[in-house]
């Protein structure tokens, strides 16, 4: 069976001996003599017009049968029974076999037989020029593309994919046209830096001042409150900036001129991206946010896919790198990925972060294969994971424990651990066996001493005599 730009055809086998032999089979058609002598055209079913040749080729595309094969098929069936059909597609041949009951084959020799019709094509069909018959092919081929780009289901998240890449993109630009703006600007007026800490409003502040000998003269109340602009005033008295040209102020004013717009055009965008996260997988949005929400689907390439992905993947997305180097040298593994910037995570301790990111990820994955699978479009099983996600994480702030037999509502007592070491100093005083007395005596004792020891002799020589 073989289906192209502007028919189907149906082609019968005529030695299958040759066709056991898979790798040599190329050899059969080499040249369309060859190819005739193993395969003869059998049934040829023209399309009416290109509408019906695209509808075909889709259903061929998808594994589907398509109203126009399933008659072509049903003439087989009620003459050739017991004849085996040779398919390309293991799916269509699938379908094919349950609703017609014909049996079907799909193998490696399969794949050669078709490759080799394919290249000897012009010389099994006769009575189409080579011309006409590139120039259908060409015509079909676009409307099957179109077709495809227009209807195909993962065309929305291609669309949040673009919009948070360049979303990425247009903040490494501004950080270093800002950082180029302060820095070249602070030159002429350095203090301006460390009194004004917004970017865009520093950038709003030079475009209308320029030279900061303006500002003792120039109104700023619509961009700086009134007493950030008296210290911008009185800083500009007394600045120890550079005096610059005023070609080097043009410059400058054109920067703040860019650096303007593309924050005007970054806001924009992240309104767009916010409503089309809303429109496409709410749940999603509300559990992590539309930033998250987007990069996740960005990682993972669509929504569909990311659908596919279990609790534990979702958890560790975007931070492939360091799981791998963790597993290489045997070192713990991380324990969030691109859902760490997610709010709930941030809004928690250090020391519950890996629970509370380990919860989010499982009611994450949920909400996913809601938004992608599901028929509903609110956003309320969202709303509900999210606040079983908030509680869990306050049980964990409030080291709440509830009792695992009992009322169950009322917190476990446990009572305050407070270490006791039962561990005995070493007494150096045993190892001694001298007396403890000090060795140095006072002169006084030595002294009673000596007249101790006179008065003993005297009594000893009294009583010899």
């Amino acid at each position: 069976l073989w289906g192209i730009f502007d028919c189907f055809f149906l082609l019968q086998v005529l030695n299958e001996k040759k066709l056991q032999e898979v790798d040599s089979l190329w050899k059969e058609f080499e040249t369309p003599e060859k190819a005739n002598k193993i395969v003869k055209l059998k049934h040829f079913e023209k399309f009416q017009d290109t509408t019906e040749a695209l509808a075909a080729s889709t259903a061929l595309v998808e594994g589907k049968l398509s109203k126009n094969l399933k008659k072509i098929l049903k003439k087989i069936v009620a003459k050739d029974a017991h004849e085996q059909l040779a398919v390309a597609d293991a799916k269509l041949g699938g379908v094919i076999k349950d609703k017609l009951n014909l049996s079907c084959i799909h193998s490696p020799m399969v794949t050669e037989l078709m490759r080799g019709i394919r290249s000897q094509i012009e010389g099994l069909i006769t009575g189409l020029p080579s011309r006409e018959m590139a120039a259908m092919c060409l015509g079909l081929a676009h409307s099957l593309s179109r077709y495809k780009l227009k209807f195909s289901p993962d065309k929305v998240d291609t669309m949040i994919i673009q919009a948070i890449s360049l979303l990425d993109d247009l903040d490494k630009e501004l950080n270093n046209y800002i950082m180029r703006c302060r820095e070249w600007y602070g030159w002429h007026f350095p203090e301006l830096g460390k009194i004004i800490t917004d970017n865009l409003t520093y950038c709003k502040c030079v475009r209308k001042v320029g030279d900061r000998t303006n500002f003792a003269s120039s109104d700023v109340s619509d961009i700086l409150p009134e007493e950030i602009e008296e210290d911008v005033k009185a800083a500009a008295e007394i600045s120890m900036g550079t005096e610059v040209s005023e070609e080097d102020i043009n410059n400058i004013i054109h920067l703040c001129d860019q650096v303007i717009e593309i924050s005007e055009y970054r806001t924009q965008l992240y309104d767009y991206l916010k409503n089309r996260m809303m429109a496409i997988a709410p749940n999603l949005t509300v559990m992590v946010g539309e930033l998250v929400g987007a990069r996740l689907i960005a990682h993972a390439g669509s929504l569909l896919n990311l659908a596919k992905h279990p609790a534990s993947t979702v958890q560790l997305l975007g931070a492939e790198k360091a799981l791998f180097r963790a597993l290489k040298t045997k070192r713990d593994t991380p324990k969030f990925g691109l859902i760490y910037h997610a709010s709930l995570v941030g809004q928690t301790n250090t020391k519950n972060k890996g629970k509370i990111s380990r919860m989010l990820a499982a009611k994450t994955a949920l909400t996913i294969r809601y938004d992608a699978l599901g028929e509903d479009t609110s956003a309320e099983m969202g709303a509900e994971n999210r606040l079983k996600v908030e509680t869990r994480m306050r049980l964990l702030e409030e080291r709440g424990i509830r009792r695992i037999s009992g009322t169950g509502k009322a917190l476990a007592k446990t009572d305050k651990y407070q270490n006791k070491s039962e561990i005995k100093i070493f007494d150096p005083s045993g190892d001694s066996t001298l007396p403890a007395a000090s060795k140095k005596r006072k002169i006084q004792e030595v002294e009673e001493q000596d007249a101790e020891v006179a008065v003993k002799a005297k009594k000893f020589k009294a009583e010899m005599k």
